[in-house]
């Protein structure tokens, strides 16, 4: 890796990492999501500083090509961002089912309520 690339490397690695900070910052990301982003930011920000890492890392996979183990690293932090997510939209869609089903319940002692209200009005007992 020559120079300029490691540069730009770098920068977009600090460009990704000062994203999610202000992200987080206004709001628009909340901290619980942000580690991984975080997380891989660093790690992208490791292999621009850090030239020999990939090779290295190639070669503790028993991969040749140092650019394919870093798409197999690729592959990999998706696969964690995908099963956090999952995790996330499993754990939302109980808690809209679990508020679906307390409305409904509410709604029925409410109508039950309204009910008990006009038959008392109906028998002149109010």
């Amino acid at each position: 890796m020559n120079d300029r690339i490691q540069l730009i490397a770098i920068l977009v690695s600090l460009i990704i990492a000062g994203t999610i900070f202000q992200l987080i910052r206004k709001k628009k990301l909340l901290e619980q999501y942000s580690l991984l982003w975080f997380f891989s930011a660093i790690v992208l920000l490791i292999f621009s500083v850090w030239r020999d890492l990939l090779d290295r890392m190639a070669g503790a996979m028993g991969i040749y090509y140092a650019p394919s183990a870093l798409l197999v690293i690729v592959i990999f932090c998706g696969f964690l961002l995908f099963l956090n997510f999952s995790l996330v939209i499993s754990k939302l869609t109980n808690q809209s089912k679990d508020l679906a089903q307390e409305i409904a319940l509410l709604q029925n002692k409410l109508e039950k309520l309204e009910n008990q209200s006009f038959q008392a009005k109906d028998d002149g007992t109010i």
